[in-house]
């Protein structure tokens, strides 16, 4: 492994860091790590009582918490973690928070990696393909992928790699959301069976073609989709069932209808 100090220490031994932690030892690395949760210590981690004491001879920190715990995270051992030493934060969190970060390592002399984690770590662990930005997100690339890691860096702003998991995010979360709200409709309707295949047929078939019709096709007939979503709605609501996600497309659709696809002004079509 060279000259890399690939000795790690890992703020957050929850579901995600548990299992970062234990591949890290897994391939080579030393790994500290602290948690004040009452959680189970990983296999191959030496665990702290004390944040500063976990911090000592490390050449990468990696913060796996919750967004709201990222600023108390690199606060609680700040003055004891080396000069030179990576600080990676791994939250999911808004490109202003990894900036503000950023400022704060920047002040010890850490160079700062925002680290994007690109899909669900359980099953992938360390491997759990990930994007990373900021000053330190070379350095960060260098240390973990020999140990099994895949990092892409993508810039040398930190809020880069966040920004992007946003993105995702947007689209992941939203297209959950209204595919629950679907298939609660389609329980109550008694159409379950065949609205689950019918889904599942849908997105087998979607491509980059498909994808270009939604846009461009909206925009063509927003004010016919808009009337078809309010008459979706109805049912629903005759269902039983809140139409949150449905309301917000007729929300969306109206919008649309007034500022373009892409925003007030803006006439282009993807």
């Amino acid at each position: 492994m060279g000259d890399v100090n690939h000795t790690v220490t890992v703020f957050g031994l929850g579901e995600a860091g548990s299992l970062i932690a234990a591949d890290l030892a897994a391939a080579g690395a030393t790994v500290h790590g602290y948690d004040p949760a009452d959680v189970p210590t990983p296999r191959g981690v030496e665990r702290h009582d004390d944040p500063k004491t976990a911090v000592h001879g490390s050449g990468l920190v990696m913060a796996i918490t919750a967004a709201a715990d990222a600023q108390a995270a690199i606060a609680q051992a700040w003055d004891a973690i080396g000069r030179g030493t990576v600080y990676a934060d791994l939250s999911t969190a808004p490109p202003s928070l990894k900036e503000d970060l950023n400022e704060t390592a920047t002040l010890r002399g850490l160079p700062f990696a925002d680290v994007a984690l690109m899909a669900p770590v359980p099953g992938r662990g360390l491997t759990a393909p990930a994007y990373a930005s900021g000053p330190g997100a070379t350095a960060y690339a260098e240390m973990v992928n020999p140990l099994g890691a895949r990092v892409e860096v993508v810039g040398e702003e930190p809020g880069t790699a966040a920004m992007r998991k946003l993105l995702r995010s947007v689209f992941m979360k939203g297209m959950t959301a209204v595919l629950i709200e679907a298939t609660r409709t389609a329980e109550a309707a008694g159409e379950a069976e065949w609205f689950w295949d019918h889904v599942v047929d849908l997105v087998s078939g979607a491509d980059e073609e498909l994808l270009l019709r939604m846009l461009s096709g909206t925009e063509k007939h927003a004010v016919r989709r808009r009337q078809e979503m309010e008459a979706a709605a109805q049912v629903l609501e005759i269902l039983d069932v809140d139409p949150i996600m449905t309301r917000s497309t007729v929300e969306s659709l109206r919008k649309l209808q007034q500022d373009g696809l892409l925003g007030a002004g803006d006439e282009s079509v993807a």
